[in-house]
This record gives C-alpha cells, structure tokens and sequence, in this order.
C-alpha cells in the first residue's frame, strides 16, 4: 500500500499536473484572455509597505523558483567538475534558499494579510486568489522548514534523491518514485505541495507569468490619488 501511494504521488501525479498544467494554460488563453491578467488590487489599497511587500515578495520568489530548476535539474557531474562537493552544494542551496525564502516570506505575510483583512480587498478577491496565495505561504513555510530538517544529514545524500526524482520525472525515465522511496516526510510533503501549485496554475492569477513583462521590472509605479471632497 505504500509503495502504492509513493507511486501516484510522486510518479504519477506530477506527470498529471505538468498537463493540466501545459494544457490549461493553452486553453485558458484562447477561451479566456480577458482573464489572463494579475488582477492588480493595487486600485484598492496602496501604501508604501504594499510596494515593498510586493517587491520583497516577486523579487524572492523569482530567486527560489530559479534556485529549484538550477539546483534540481543539474546533473552532479557537473559542480563536481568545479570541486564542489555534494555537501558543498547542499550547505550553499541552504544559505541562498534561507535567504531567499526570507525575503519572499516578509513580502507575502503582508500580502496574504492585506487579502484576508482589509475589507476592499477581500471584497473583491475571488475564491482562487485567496487560495493560491494561501498555498504559496505554506508552500514557503514548508521550504524554509527544510533547511532546519537539512541541518541532521550534511553530506547531501537527500538532496541527491530530489536532485535525481526530479531528472527522471523531467526526462521521462521510470524509477522515479523509487528514487523519492527513502526521501524524508517532510520533503515529500514539499515536493507535493509544489507539484498541486502546478496543478492549480492555469485556475488562478498565476497565468500572468507566462507573459514574462520584461516591461513591468522597469515600468513606473501607479499613481494612485485619493479623491477629495
């Protein structure tokens, strides 16, 4: 039974999510533009802690995401090639995770307050903004959870098991359930967390990143003015 359940959850299911994932998207886009957008609350409630949280938040999570793809789907062979050793790497991604995942906690807090408590805003957010949101934050907490979790096994034997579930998965190679068998809860709890974000990308706001507005990192703020009367 629970070689069973390791299988679905971590060699079916992400498989399932990639489509949903790729597919929804597709669909979402040609059925739905005019909801293909962030959905800015911007209009409703602005200050200067919602620019900086907003900023800590994107500009982290950026980095996290990008920290992932690199340090997951990178073969061994290859920082070993430079003399880093497993331990070596691992003690980096920890340190750069840490921080990261720090910045991009301190923007999300406010965020997720601002969408549950500021009345406008709740007002206006629909079921799923309140939701992915909600998501990415335990998302987030579990991620910094394992660098604590990391502390007990230094030699990087952990890491080598995500490192290689996630190659096989990404490369269509079967064994990559088994690969995860031996991988802590905790990890396999964050990895399925991440996996149903996939899953649910095409129904929330999220889609906006495909757009990648090169345009938006540059741009000015929104000059919002309250109208006196």
């Amino acid at each position: 039974m629970v070689d069973n359940i390791n299988n679905l959850l971590f060699g079916y299911y992400p498989y399932m999510a990639g489509t949903v994932f790729l597919l929804g998207s597709l669909v979402r886009f040609d059925l739905s533009q005019y909801t293909w957008r962030t959905g800015s609350s911007q209009l409703l409630h602005s200050n200067t802690t919602f620019r900086y949280a907003m900023n800590a938040f994107h500009i982290g999570i950026i980095l996290l995401f990008f920290g992932h793809f690199f340090g997951l789907l990178t073969p061994p062979a290859i920082y070993h090639a430079f003399g880093i050793s497993t331990g070596v790497k691992q003690a980096a991604s920890m340190v750069a995770g840490g921080v990261f995942g720090l910045l991009c906690l301190l923007g999300i807090t406010y965020l997720l307050y601002r969408r549950l408590f500021i009345p406008r805003v709740r007002a206006n957010s629909a079921f799923m903004d309140t939701f992915v949101i909600i998501l990415l934050y335990i998302q987030l907490l579990l991620g910094i959870g394992t660098i604590w979790v990391s502390t007990g096994h230094m030699d990087g034997s952990m890491m080598l098991m995500m490192t290689e579930w996630a190659q096989r998965i990404v490369t269509f190679r079967g064994g990559a359930a088994q690969a995860l068998a031996g991988a802590h809860w905790y990890y396999k709890l964050h990895i399925f967390i991440g996996v149903t974000i996939f899953l649910v990308f095409p129904f929330t706001r999220l889609v906006h990143i495909w757009s990648v507005p090169y345009a938006y990192i540059a741009r000015s703020y929104q000059v919002v003015r309250r109208r006196h009367t």
